[in-house]
């Protein structure tokens, strides 16, 4: 079966890829693995969340060249045992696109 990779892009600015088979997908959301993010682009928006089920999600502004989106990347780096497969995965939303090539 052919495994295809997913990136995480902001315009043209590329923040993440992996292949489809490494990362998580969870109710629409893909979450990719801490290896496959470019963390220098992302800073931590002071954002917080709380899910029953998976932990305190911490958000990231997400920048690529002169844009910053505030809280577009999220991630579970203390999940609860139940999502213990989502530590420090990443995941994007608003203006970030994931898609295949």
């Amino acid at each position: 079966m052919f495994d295809q990779v997913l990136v995480a892009r902001l315009g043209d600015t590329e923040i993440a890829r992996a292949s489809e088979r490494d990362t998580i997908t969870i109710e629409g959301s893909v979450y990719f693995p801490p290896d496959s993010v470019n963390f220098e682009l992302l800073k931590d928006s002071g954002t917080r969340t709380q899910c029953p089920w998976r932990g305190e999600a911490v958000y990231y502004d997400v920048t690529a060249g002169d844009r910053v989106v505030e809280s577009a990347a999220w991630s579970y780096p203390r999940p609860t045992r139940k999502a213990a497969r989502l530590r420090d995965f990443v995941s994007f939303w608003k203006e970030v696109v994931v898609e295949p090539v």
